[in-house]
């Protein structure tokens, strides 16, 4: 069966790889908007963190013998805790300066993590391996569906609804929200406000970690591998709104079958489409399509 003279199989092969894509863009994506959204500092080293934590992965495993489903559930909470000492010992001077001064600091960060791992890996990348539990294949009778890109999907939608509904429906959330719109007046109700940014800042970077390991099994592990994806991630938060957790997750799903549907009817486009659409939409509202106008 064919589709615009396409075969079916290939084009939902496409979606499929589309799918997985949008996937890493929606985790990566909601950390940043969750780290935007609730301290307002663009971190520029999301991408170096999700580096991190793929490297954490394949060196558990490499070293350490450490299983994938193990470094799935470590690699985050060594992230965070180093997003952790980040926060409390340099982003916390910046708060109240200008945006630039959080994204410079980050960038820092982004080359000083690079430089360092380049320095000892070099650029060409480690294979991992895909866990026996997860390998081989789904027949769906129409095409053949990966196990792991199926459990990357599985576990990325959990991960980033489950988070959506913490803070956006949750006591938690609302502590949190309103911590950064009123710090005074939650510190007034017993909230420590100081210790709820800097875990908020964690949980974020621990999100780039989570997918860095997820991605691990996919693409083979570089130094460079964060800064491939880290400019279509900026690109996915400013369609879906700076700071809007819905709308990275929408967004970042959409693009990504967007992209692999163009990959099937026009290849050259695959590369820019993305951006494309993040001109339109910033001409059309400024604000991204789930973000909220001033």
């Amino acid at each position: 069966m064919e589709i615009f003279g396409i075969p079916l199989q290939a084009m939902l092969s496409q979606l499929l790889l589309g799918l997985v894509n949008g996937s890493f863009y929606a985790m990566l994506s909601l950390g940043l908007a969750v780290i935007f959204g609730l301290l307002n500092v663009i971190n520029f080293s999301h991408g170096a963190l999700y580096m991190v934590g793929a490297f954490l992965a394949w060196m558990g495993l490499s070293y350490f013998e450490l299983n994938y489903f193990l470094m799935l559930l470590l690699a985050p909470v060594v992230v965070g805790l180093g997003g952790v000492i980040i926060e409390k010992t340099m982003l916390r001077h910046l708060y109240k300066l200008d945006h630039l001064y959080g994204l410079l600091l980050t960038f820092g960060i982004t080359l000083l993590l690079e430089g360092l791992f380049r320095s000892f890996y070099g650029v060409s990348g480690q294979p991992y391996s895909v866990p026996e539990a997860l390998g081989g294949a789904f027949n769906l009778g129409f095409m053949i569906l990966p196990r792991y890109r199926a459990w990357v999907v599985v576990a990325s939608l959990v991960v980033c609804f489950s988070t959506w509904f913490v803070i956006e429906k949750t006591r938690i959330g609302a502590y949190l929200r309103a911590g950064t719109e009123n710090p005074k007046m939650v510190e007034a109700f017993g909230i420590n406000v100081p210790l709820m940014v800097t875990a908020t800042y964690g949980f974020g970077v621990a999100l780039a970690a989570f997918a860095g390991v997820l991605a691990a099994p996919v693409i083979q592990v570089s130094p460079l591998m964060g800064s491939n994806l880290i400019i279509v991630v900026f690109a996915v938060v400013v369609i879906g709104g700076m700071g809007s957790i819905m709308g990275s997750i929408v967004t970042g799903l959409g693009l990504g079958v967007i992209e692999g549907l163009t990959r099937v009817f026009y290849p050259e486009l695959s590369a820019t489409v993305v951006f494309i659409i993040m001109a339109i939409v910033l001409m059309i509202r400024p604000a991204g399509l789930f973000g909220k106008e001033k």
